[in-house]
């Protein structure tokens, strides 16, 4: 059998269908889309035409839309570009996080801290669930973003976001509510106008497009200021010469994520749900990690810790069976501290280093979960009776 993928989270292969559409902006429209002649005009179209395609995905205007390299940019843009926006209008400088969030997020929000504003991190339960009494009890007139991911990144735990936002607007009406969707993108509705959100970021590469494109949801009327400056692109919200290719095929990854997510959403439960009920079967003290409730995680994700094993030789392990697994974040692997988010749900140190995590995608097959369930439980053993 071939190397089997199933890191899904951290990043999903190029679909063809989104490369063919990203194709034309590198051979024929390549040129600067705020130029005034032909070949620019030829490129502003596909911008143009893109923006329009995410705007009416989401079910917003083309104008709310500013597109950025990815989810770390929209993220930093999001939460930095209002919370300075706020203070300037005298509208506070406290901002609500939770302790769960992507370090996207979080380092923002600590580097914001440095530059004088205040911060809550608020905490989540055993399934990662925020606490909406926390939340609560945090919000006040001093308040000025409130920012909770719609899904998580390693446990897959979807959020409450429509009540979060509820709460907070309750308790501040001007609070500026913002939501990294990056992982949520095409598994669940993350619709701004259901959610109640005024600032949404994406990334492409989460939904079979390419790396280094994505967008921020800015809506309209809500108080945000720009963090990258030099040019007039992206109506003076972002500067830097729009990666045409890259929005291109953006555009094409929402338009086949959003067309297709029922059949993804049901193609990856089924495989998801055979390696959480039959792993714990097959590997004695497995702990699942995230809600037990699939229904209460994203569809395509599942995550454990194996009790007296260390999850980076689990990883080693699978990496020499040809499959790719990941511990904890990906953006973290390799780090020697344990998972924040499994820390922050209670779990505890020496657990929390043997954690797995896997993504299963759109082109995985029950074939490849049979070989998981078949391999994994050789290797926990095998490294359990090295360890004594």
């Amino acid at each position: 059998m071939s190397r089997i993928y199933l890191d899904h989270a951290a990043t999903t292969p190029p679909d063809a269908r989104v490369l063919e559409a990203m194709w034309p902006a590198y051979t024929r429209y390549w040129g600067n889309p705020s130029s005034i002649y032909l070949e620019g005009q030829e490129a502003r179209r596909v911008v143009d035409d893109a923006r329009k395609t995410c705007a009416n995905l989401l079910g917003v205007t083309p104008k709310e839309i500013v597109f950025t390299s990815g989810g770390t940019e929209s993220a930093n843009a999001a939460i930095r570009g209002a919370a300075f926006a706020q203070r300037d209008r005298g509208h506070g400088d406290h901002i609500v996080t939770t302790q769960v969030e992507h370090h996207a997020v979080l380092h923002t929000v600590e580097q914001l801290e440095r530059e004088g504003f205040r911060a809550t991190y608020l905490p989540v339960d055993a399934d990662g669930v925020v606490s909406l009494a926390a939340l609560e009890a945090a919000v006040g007139p001093g308040t000025s973003v409130v920012s909770i991911m719609a899904a998580n990144n390693e446990v897959g735990t979807i959020q409450p976001i429509a009540e979060a936002v509820r709460v907070a607007k309750a308790r501040n009406p001007r609070v500026v509510v913002h939501s990294d969707a990056v992982q949520g993108a095409g598994a669940i509705d993350i619709t701004p106008s259901k959610l109640g959100v005024d600032l949404l970021g994406i990334a492409a590469h989460k939904l079979y497009g390419p790396k280094g494109a994505g967008l921020l949801y800015v809506r309209n009327r809500t108080p945000w200021s720009p963090m990258i400056l030099g040019g007039s692109q992206e109506k003076e919200r972002r500067a830097g010469t729009e990666n045409v290719a890259g929005i291109a095929g953006l555009a094409a990854a929402m338009r086949l994520g959003w067309e297709e997510r029922d059949d993804r959403v049901r193609h990856a439960s089924q495989l998801r749900d055979r390696l959480l009920h039959g792993l714990p079967e097959r590997i004695p003290d497995t702990v699942i990690t995230g809600p037990a409730d699939p229904a209460g995680r994203l569809p395509n994700s599942f995550s454990c810790c194996f009790r007296n094993v260390e999850g980076e030789s689990v990883l080693l392990a699978l990496d020499l069976a040809d499959i790719a697994a990941s511990s904890g974040s990906a953006c973290t692997t390799g780090a020697l501290e344990p998972s924040h988010v499994l820390t922050a749900m209670g779990i505890d140190r020496d657990l929390a280093h043997a954690s797995l995590r896997l993504t299963v995608g759109k082109d995985n097959t029950d074939a490849e979960i049979d070989r998981v369930l078949d391999v994994l439980p050789g290797i926990v053993a095998r490294l359990r009776a090295l360890a004594g």
